[in-house]
């Protein structure tokens, strides 16, 4: 409560706080929201417990997330879940993408085990997927969902990003994500997407842009 209150009044933003430890993830959103918000995320609560991630959907793993930290910490709570999902392997890696190779986060192993399973793959189909959920107090404020479809290649590209970036190559491009550069893959990305409609529900307080909770 002492930080939320310490932070807004620092910034005439309101705050946003993500619920999430990735700083790849909150760096990615801030850019996004910097000109409406000022975002924090659960490194400023180190105090705040792990929300175990054990739905079986991007929407389940969100909601996990943003109903657990809205009841801990004052304010309103984004979070999402996000991955991969290849037609070839049936959706997969999916929910399971950050630990695809056996190790959570382990970017490295989880590229090495996509491009073990597409060796023999001719459909190369495939499509970033993410899940936004708004929550304050415990409560389901609205979700939102972003893709965006592209193809997955036979070796890394690229330097830029994280994850499964040098992979994949969205539609109506030729480059990875990992080569178009952050700048780019934020105006055509899956989280861009959805956090799209966040921004614009936010600015509507609610009139626009989101799925009513359920």
């Amino acid at each position: 409560m002492a930080e939320i209150t310490e932070a807004m009044a620092m910034s005439a933003r309101p705050l946003l706080i993500v619920a999430t430890r990735n700083a790849h993830k909150t760096a990615e959103i801030r850019a996004m929201l910097a000109a409406s918000h000022e975002v924090s995320d659960m490194a400023a609560f180190p105090e705040a417990p792990v929300i175990e991630e054990t739905g079986v959907t991007f929407l389940e793993n969100a909601r996990l997330k943003a109903l657990g930290i809205s009841r801990l910490i004052d304010g309103i709570v984004l979070s999402d879940d996000s991955g991969l999902e290849v037609d070839a392997l049936n959706g997969a890696p999916g929910v399971w993408s950050s630990s695809y190779g056996g190790v959570e986060g382990d970017h490295a192993r989880n590229n090495a085990r996509l491009l073990r399973e597409m060796a023999e793959k001719t459909d190369r189909t495939a499509r970033f997927r993410c899940t936004m959920v708004l929550a304050q107090g415990g409560n389901e404020l609205a979700y939102f969902t972003g893709a965006v479809d592209g193809r997955i290649i036979g070796e890394p590209r690229g330097t830029e990003g994280f994850g499964y970036d040098p992979l994949f190559i969205p539609a109506g491009h030729e480059h990875t994500f990992a080569e178009l550069g952050e700048d780019v893959k934020n105006t055509l990305s899956h989280r861009a997407r959805a956090l799209a409609r966040v921004v614009e529900w936010l600015a509507g307080q609610g009139s626009a842009g989101g799925l009513p909770a359920s």
